[in-house]
């Protein structure tokens, strides 16, 4: 198959789609919306900005750029208003690269801004076939907060020929917007599937009671409950630690140990590299999941199955995976108090902890390893692509 992607090349989420095909011996050529380093084994790949992506040339020289003076839900705000008026302006760059490539079919990972954008380049050509994958916030966050995200987000369901989400949820949520009923969809978990060869568990339980918080500076995560969380369990347990990928550096995330008092007890850490954060994992007791807006987080089905106990926000689409008490809680996203709760219980169960690490080693392992998902997403784009 000849498949040309559209996404955010710096995601590990785009990463783990585009090379699983590269491997299973498509041809793939990437329109990436932000800069980011090559994709070994794409047949081509070319910068397309839509969204003032242009202005971000990393995840972290943007963030520090917007975060400063703003603030991420600032920025995100600005994005939601503003971005959709750079969509058809972008969409003439990215014809011209679908005419160039002649792909079978257009694949975007999310809809905001990389879904919208392909959308507008294909509203001509009624041959090429349009792929849209959704995230866990396309719908719950990004869809309604403005009119004009709104009709992008109709626009692009109504253009699409198929449509794969990571929880069953948003399918039903795309019908709500627009998506017709007999478009072909299906449900892969874990960005493309979680590789067991590098997300495992370690052979003991690690000792040491540690929180990993692996989901970094995002409007819809709510760190400010996370760290006020961490300071009350901090008074009551001055043994427990907690460690903060892709948080080193961040103001943000600076100031927030900074008030709650938090040096020495909270570890901020850089972006990792998928072995890295797994190592991270496995010396990790709990995983904790403060978002508000989420699909299946491939962070936490990650974390999953690398032996970490779950602590999540009470949503919809984890409730397809997490069955509280049994293999994970869930806590109102903005409960401070209840996140504490929930994480002391959990670091205090010894055997809760046990159990749900086999159940959720099995639950990964037969819902979302990565040969499984492949071969199953393989299968659907070929039959929805119109190859």
């Amino acid at each position: 198959m000849r498949i040309l992607y559209v996404a955010d090349g710096r995601s590990p989420t785009a990463r783990n789609w585009t090379t699983g095909f590269i491997e299973r011996g498509h041809e793939v050529h990437l329109a990436t919306t932000f800069a980011c380093e090559p994709l070994a084994g794409a047949a081509s790949m070319r910068v397309t900005p839509v969204a003032f992506s242009e202005m971000k040339t990393s995840r972290g020289a943007g963030r520090q750029r917007g975060t400063k003076k703003a603030g991420i839900g600032f920025v995100t705000r600005a994005r939601q208003w503003l971005g959709p008026l750079t969509i058809s302006g972008a969409a003439h760059a990215l014809s011209a690269y679908i005419y160039e490539v002649r792909p079978g079919a257009v694949h975007a990972l999310r809809i905001p801004y990389e879904g919208m954008l392909a959308a507008a380049a294909l509203k001509h050509d009624t041959t090429t076939k349009l792929i849209l994958s959704v995230w866990g916030n396309d719908f719950t966050l990004h869809a309604p907060s403005t009119p004009l995200m709104g009709g992008w987000t109709r626009r692009a369901l109504r253009r699409a020929d198929a449509l794969l989400a990571d929880a069953a949820r948003d399918i039903r949520l795309a019908h709500e917007w627009g998506l017709d009923a007999g478009k072909p969809t299906a449900v892969f978990p874990g960005g493309g599937g979680v590789r067991p060869e590098t997300f495992f568990p370690p052979h003991a339980e690690p000792a040491a009671p540690v929180v990993i918080n692996p989901r970094g500076l995002r409007a819809y995560v709510r760190n400010d409950v996370f760290f006020t969380a961490a300071a009350r369990i901090h008074a009551i347990r001055t043994d427990v630690r907690f460690a903060c990928p892709a948080m080193l550096g961040e103001p943000e995330a600076e100031r927030l140990v900074a008030r709650h008092a938090l040096e020495g007890i909270v570890e901020l850490l850089p972006k990792l590299s998928q072995p890295d954060l797994a190592a991270q994992f496995r010396r990790a007791q709990v995983v904790c999941s403060p978002s508000e807006h989420d699909g299946t987080p491939n962070t936490l089905l990650e974390a999953m199955a690398c032996g970490c106990f779950p602590v999540a926000g009470d949503l919809e689409s984890l409730r397809e995976w997490i069955t509280p008490g049994e293999n994970g809680l869930l806590v109102p996203p903005a409960d401070a108090g209840a996140l504490a709760a929930a994480l002391l219980r959990a670091l205090g169960d010894a055997e809760l902890r046990r159990q749900a690490r086999a159940l959720n080693a099995r639950l990964v392992a037969e819902r979302a390893s990565f040969e499984a998902v492949m071969r199953a997403a393989e299968e659907f784009v070929e039959a929805s692509g119109g190859y």
